[in-house]
């Protein structure tokens, strides 16, 4: 296959200019209150109409972004959910939940600006919906929400559910929450993202495997 043209390299550039530009952004200031111009000008695009080009509506670049740092989050997923096996321990599939992405931030060395950037996204019902719909295209994070349910047969489907989006809270918010204070250079409680990780594991599972009180009571 020929090498990529000239044209198609300068292309490439600009598009990684823009996302490095608009996740930072998006990160520090929220996606509302961040306008294509402006992540633009950060990208050092003298046209103001470069985002709208490259990628198309805000909605557009927030899914890119989420795509580009996916394909990463999916080889580190993909290895744990292989490693784990056939495991019926909750803890096991509790790491192959929140493992991926702080194993994925440390990769990338300090700063980061991605935990932020889902935080911020979260927010936003219609940008939310993005995110969900990108992790399950996921075929191992299926699994592993299988993997998941079979440890945990006895849970009612409405406990279940909310137990998930609590779980979620706290994988998204507590990974943000490290990363800004590793941004503005503050104290963290654990000293690595691999240590903070070992920490949300617990609470994860203590979570899941809290007793169930009985309505009304």
């Amino acid at each position: 296959m020929a090498g990529r043209t000239v044209r198609e390299e300068q292309v490439s550039a600009t598009r990684e200019l823009i996302l490095t530009a608009a996740e930072r952004l998006f990160a520090e200031r929220g996606v509302l209150a961040v306008s294509n111009r402006q992540v633009s000008e950060a990208a050092g695009q003298g046209n103001n109409t470069a985002v709208g080009y490259h990628f198309g509506t805000k909605a557009d670049l927030v899914r890119a972004i989420a795509r580009k740092h996916q394909v990463r989050i999916e080889e580190i997923r993909a290895r744990l959910l292989a490693e784990t096996g056939d495991s019926t321990d909750v803890r096991d599939w509790v790491d192959c939940l929140v493992r991926p992405v702080p194993e994925h931030l440390a990769a990338l060395g300090s700063p980061t600006w991605f935990a932020r950037f889902c935080a911020q996204v979260m927010t936003d019902p219609v940008l939310q919906q993005i995110m969900v719909e990108e992790s399950m295209t996921s075929p191992s994070l299926r699994k592993i929400v299988e993997g998941l349910n079979r440890c945990l047969p006895e849970l009612p489907a409405d406990v279940r559910a909310e137990r998930g989006e609590m779980a979620r809270h706290l994988i998204v918010h507590m990974a943000a929450d490290r990363e800004r204070a590793l941004a503005e250079n503050t104290p963290t409680p654990r000293a690595s993202w691999h240590d903070a990780a070992t920490g949300l594991g617990d609470a994860v599972v203590a979570l899941w495997t809290a007793p169930v009180t009985p309505t009304g009571r």
